[in-house]
């Protein structure tokens, strides 16, 4: 049953407001830094971990942990629409089942990776991503996770930019506070023509405003535009999440190495996780030659 909605009295809506903002504020270094989840396991410093686009889509819950296990991968972004399965249509006692496994497992769920956007000239569209989302958040509360990635898609036709900014960021706020009242961080994945631009996710999140917003950078080419990698990093590092999105940290140009040291310099805590964009027959090997590359980078 729904719980009953009533309207408060303008100090009661400040007090559950400021309890509201008080409570994300803690949360945020809890998450970002040290993970200290439902299972007990926590660690300091960086660590590596998986995304399951493209290595793990084709996986079901069982055989996920246990490639991650015998890589020495321990920790798993869950990608809506692979063949985990583990999606908002799960029962109560289904997501109690996930949140076992994990525990059973010394493989950590990390949170979740939506499909979630805010940036569509669509209201209706823009509040049913909001509901969307709220669905994870609940999902990753049932089931032991830590947090939702979600994103900005691009920028709508015919409209202002400055306007998409807003929206967005705004929407951003709705979803951090509901995420923050059930322990869940809202990361939002640096992605999408224009809104990949770090300058854009700056402004964004001078609307984002709330402490449990967080940017998860996303290892794009545009973040070596403008005035270069070093720059745009600093205009993001002190909303960053607890979750780090890479590709194979062995090909293309992408200067990983310095990226790494950029995270390590600042006490980064959180998970770096491999998007994979390769199909290797041999996701064990594969996944051990990357996490050996990243434990390489990170010293």
């Amino acid at each position: 049953m729904a719980p009953s909605i009533m309207k408060l009295s303008p100090r009661r809506d400040f007090l559950k407001k400021s309890i509201v903002a008080t409570a994300a504020a803690s949360l945020l270094p809890r998450v970002a830094g040290a993970l200290d989840t439902a299972s007990g396991k926590a660690a300091k410093g960086m660590r590596f971990g998986l995304v399951t686009y493209l290595w793990g889509k084709d996986m079901d819950l069982p055989t996920l942990l246990d490639v991650c296990e015998k890589s020495g991968v321990l920790g798993v972004e869950l990608r809506t629409q692979h063949a985990h399965g583990v999606e908002p249509v799960l029962s109560k006692a289904q997501r109690a089942e996930v949140k076992k496994r994990f525990a059973d497992s010394p493989v950590e769920l990390v949170g979740y990776g939506s499909n979630a956007q805010f940036h569509e000239n669509d209201p209706a569209k823009v509040k049913a991503n909001v509901a969307l989302t709220k669905k994870y958040i609940r999902l990753m509360h049932d089931c032991g996770g830590s947090g939702v990635k979600v994103k900005p898609n691009g920028f709508a036709k015919d409209v202002a930019r400055e306007k998409t900014v807003e929206q967005i960021g705004l929407a951003l706020n709705a979803v951090a506070t509901f995420g923050a009242e059930l322990g869940q961080q809202i990361r939002v994945e640096v992605h999408g023509r224009g809104t990949s631009e770090l300058p854009v996710v700056h402004d964004i999140f001078e609307f984002a405003t709330h402490p449990n917003a967080t940017v998860c950078w996303n290892s794009n080419d545009a973040d070596l535009q403008g005035e270069g990698l070093a720059h745009n990093f600093d205009l993001v590092k002190d909303r960053f999440g607890a979750t780090v999105h890479v590709r194979e940290l062995n090909l293309g140009e992408y200067p990983y190495s310095d990226l790494m040291k950029r995270f390590s310099d600042m006490n980064y805590s959180g998970w770096i996780l491999l998007e994979a964009r390769t199909n290797p027959a041999d996701k064990v090997a594969a996944l051990i030659e990357q996490r050996k590359i990243f434990e390489q980078m990170a010293g």
